[in-house]
């Protein structure tokens, strides 16, 4: 179906933050994924990297991007193109958090660079070196 109701969106809670799909192969029959992110001030996505390209644009609040070793700081408005396998990390804004609309190809994988699990990675993380589908993008 062509139109998804906000109230049929898929909500994806981490430790780190919410995703809620808008669109994907299993919501929509969409060849893209595209979710929203919000994540509390002073929150730390986990570092990984993406077999697929994501574009990030903020909307609100403001974050730190750490992306290929580059550390880039963001504010509502700005979109950053995060290039596919390149490692990242994204900081909430310490006192303002922040949310995102991210559009990546549908299905991509997601996978720890170095292969290695983060030891507080919460259960939707990749384990060493596995690849998996995030919720929000299937």
């Amino acid at each position: 179906m062509p139109l998804i109701r906000s109230a049929d969106s898929r909500v994806s809670t981490t430790p780190n933050g919410v995703m809620t799909t808008l669109a994907s192969p299993t919501q929509g029959d969409a060849a893209q994924a595209v979710w929203r992110v919000d994540m509390p001030a002073g929150n730390s996505g986990p570092y990984h990297a993406c077999d697929g390209e994501q574009v990030w644009t903020l909307l609100t609040g403001a974050a730190t991007v750490e992306l290929d070793g580059e550390t880039l700081g963001v504010e509502a408005g700005d979109t950053v193109v995060m290039p596919a396998d390149v490692g990242r990390q994204v900081h909430a804004g310490a006192e303002s958090g922040f949310s995102a609309i991210v559009v990546a190809p549908a299905g991509c994988e997601v996978y720890n660079p170095e292969g290695v699990s983060a030891p507080d990675a919460c259960d939707l993380a990749p384990r060493g070196s596995d690849r998996l589908v995030p919720p929000w993008v299937r």
